[in-house]
């Protein structure tokens, strides 16, 4: 059989990947897969995507943040790649930037903020409730 015949030689469906319409600003899910000894099990990744590169060529990249046990966690995905299973469009985010790496300093200066409230504000001691003394 022919190979420029059969379109089929990639195991993505990369139509469907250059017609998802993933832009910065949108909370995707990517299921990712993973092999574990001689098991795949599929692990998915949830966030905002803060930037999109290289337009639809093969080389393509986009970049999913999310917030994990307080601490910012950043991964770069290939459009492309075999080991994603699926990406789902949670949210459609409407931005005016094509990048949005100013997130990442806006997410640190919230926190800092929530801190100082927490410091500020700490629980006053209340003293505890006395039985009234029975004789």
């Amino acid at each position: 059989m022919n190979p420029a015949l059969n379109k089929n030689f990639s195991p993505i469906d990369i139509e469907g990947r250059k017609n998802l319409d993933m832009r910065p600003g949108d909370t995707v899910r990517v299921w990712q897969k993973i092999k574990e000894g001689d098991k795949m099990r599929l692990q998915a990744f949830e966030g905002l995507i803060l930037a999109r590169k290289h337009g639809n060529e093969p080389g393509a990249t986009f970049t999913v943040r999310k917030v994990a046990d307080g601490i910012g966690v950043e991964r770069v995905f290939p459009v492309y790649s075999p080991a994603i299973d699926k990406i789902e469009i949670l949210k459609r985010g409407r931005v005016r930037r094509a990048k949005l790496y100013y997130i990442r300093e806006k997410a640190q200066s919230e926190t800092r903020r929530k801190m100082k409230q927490v410091l500020y504000s700490a629980p006053k001691e209340e003293k505890p409730l006395e039985a009234p003394a029975t004789e």
